[in-house]
């Protein structure tokens, strides 16, 4: 199945490449007399202002693993995905408080910098490791393969060519120009992403009630699916083990937000490279109010989608004309492409225009943010520690350039994967839970030690892992438990947290430890502005979960 594209659907997204191609060399573009250092290309020169990292934020985030993984789960599971949105804007304004005072007080360039700072560099180059492997062989092979995934099923192009079209689209711009570049094309691609998501979901909810509208259409997949409108779902729900009722609420979900926002290089770099701490709290407030909007650009769909295929009222109606390879329950992650065939010519650009956008933003800030570790925490590290500016930005290209193409490589081998976005979850809370327990207690308990912080990072992974393999077929034995992923999440932190303190405390004898840092209330005194934001935020959270408990 794949979808007829005409001419202004072309002349539409050939106009959009060619914006985001001109704009991003553009900013790539060396100032006379100047040679571009390290700050300029890891951290945009420290000049973004605050709607620049907002709408960059999202469009780093927002990629394949939202439109189509995120779409498929709402096909096979619902409203309660939605979860990892609406969740992800609270903690946006607990990192915008609590966590950047503190980290853009210490000027850092990456994450593991702040491990440096605050444990050793053992423990930096361990977590350095860590995160380049998670960059490359889970973010960048899942974007790349959704994306493609997206491209075969729209328009038939073979997945192989899919994957290199996309990784060579997003080197063109980001790879020269390093973030500045990316930070300022992401402006563009949040209004396409925004636009042409808007535009998918318009559509899909006008068809499923017969022409007459958004709220229309809204109550009709409310009444024909009310069990896809549950945000907490009962034990007795096939997804559960994936979305684990009030555990979402109260344990696992909490670290992979956490985690996600707060410790995660391509997503917090963006704040790092604020103009100032004001300029980088105001950018989080945006990013948290566009996160309330994300689930009915990427969620609501996916729920339309599966109504549709499953009400044969909806189905006479619409017709057998298109409706070729209806995607299915095991083919969830094929539910947004489908949708995109029933757009008139013209929008089917501008929503293969706002895919594409999600996919490229996100590949470029991964790319950009995986150099700017091995660069400053390896390269500068081991390999050369008197590096000049040009090797070091070139050093960084290089690096960019190799893990593309092993992401390359490893893309079509995940193919057959569904709820890809599930996927992604569950293999990045292997590593998360022990990161964040390092960081929380090292931001905020002072006499954490880096004997501590290792041994909390060692374990942390067999930890995790001895909670997945119940769910393999071990859980008969009494030594083994079967608790959802999300759960496994929350203990593994939590047992991370314990053994790093017990550990600590019986190095230091119970005292501070000399690297702990020092918090007062003034560090963490946020605007007026801010203050009125996040508790809006909050309030309009709490109505949501109000409105679809059950």
């Amino acid at each position: 199945m794949t979808t007829t594209f005409g001419s202004w659907d072309y002349i539409i997204f050939i106009s959009y490449a060619v914006l985001i191609l001109g704009v991003g060399l553009w900013m790539s573009r060396e100032k006379k007399g100047h040679q571009k250092n390290a700050e300029d290309y890891f951290l945009a020169s420290k000049s973004l202002p605050w709607w620049a990292i907002g709408t960059s934020l999202i469009a780093a985030n927002i990629s394949a693993e939202q439109f189509i993984g995120m779409s498929g789960s709402g096909f096979a599971l619902g409203l309660a995905i939605a979860s990892y949105e609406w969740m992800a804007a609270i903690t946006l304004i607990i990192v915008g408080k609590y966590f950047l005072p503190i980290f853009i007080e210490k000027g850092l360039y990456t994450i593991p910098e702040f491990v440096e700072k605050r444990f050793s560099t053992n423990l930096k180059t361990i977590l350095a490791v860590f995160w380049i492997a998670l960059y490359v062989f889970v973010n960048l092979t899942s974007v790349l393969y959704l994306g493609s995934l997206a491209l075969e099923t729209i328009m038939g192009i073979p997945m192989i060519f899919g994957v290199i079209g996309l990784a060579l689209f997003a080197v063109a711009y980001s790879l020269y120009g390093g973030l500045k570049a990316v930070a300022w094309t992401d402006v563009i691609q949040v209004i396409f992403l925004v636009l042409g998501g808007l535009a998918t979901t318009y559509l899909a909810l006008n068809m499923v009630s017969g022409g007459e509208g958004v709220l229309a259409g809204l109550s009709t997949i409310y009444e024909a699916a009310p069990d896809r409108f549950a945000m907490i779902l009962e034990k007795s729900n096939p997804e559960y083990n994936n979305l684990p009722g009030l555990g979402v609420l109260l344990g696992g979900m909490w670290v992979a937000n956490l985690y996600y926002w707060g410790f995660n290089q391509y997503i917090i770099q963006r704040t790092l490279a604020a103009k100032s701490l004001k300029e980088a709290q105001k950018g989080i407030l945006l990013a948290a109010f566009l996160k309330l909007l994300i689930p009915l650009i990427v969620v609501v769909p996916g729920i339309a989608a599966y109504v549709m295929v499953n009400d044969p009222e909806i189905l006479a109606r619409l017709g057998e004309a298109g409706l070729q390879n209806l995607p299915s329950v095991g083919q969830a992650d094929r539910a947004y492409p489908w949708l995109l065939q029933f757009l008139p010519t013209g929008l089917k650009g501008v929503a293969f225009a706002a895919l594409t956008a999600a996919i490229v933003s996100s590949l470029a800030s991964m790319l950009n943010s995986t150099s700017t570790i091995f660069t400053m925490d390896i390269y500068k590290q081991y390999i050369n520690k008197n590096a000049s500016d040009k090797s070091t930005v070139n050093m960084g290209r290089i690096s960019a350039t190799v893990a593309l193409i092993i992401a390359c490589i490893m893309a079509p081998l995940l193919g057959g994967i569904d709820q890809a976005f599930q996927f992604i979850q569950e293999y990045t809370g292997v590593v998360s839970p022990g990161i964040l327990a390092i960081f929380i207690l090292g931001l905020f308990w002072k006499k954490t030690t880096n004997k501590g912080a290792i041994v909390g990072a060692l374990s942390s992974i067999p930890i995790a892992m001895y909670f997945k393999v119940a769910p393999k077929g071990w859980s008969a034995n009494p030594i083994f438990v079967d608790v959802p992923f999300l759960d496994q999440m929350g203990y593994t932190a939590l047992l991370t947290m314990v053994i790093i303190a017990v550990v600590s405390l019986a190095q230091n004898k119970g005292r501070d430890d000399e690297k702990g840092i020092p918090l007062s209330s003034r560090l963490f005194k946020t605007s007026p502005t801010f203050n009125i934001g996040a508790f809006t935020v909050m309030i309009i959270l709490v109505v949501l979960y109000a409105m679809f408990w059950k």
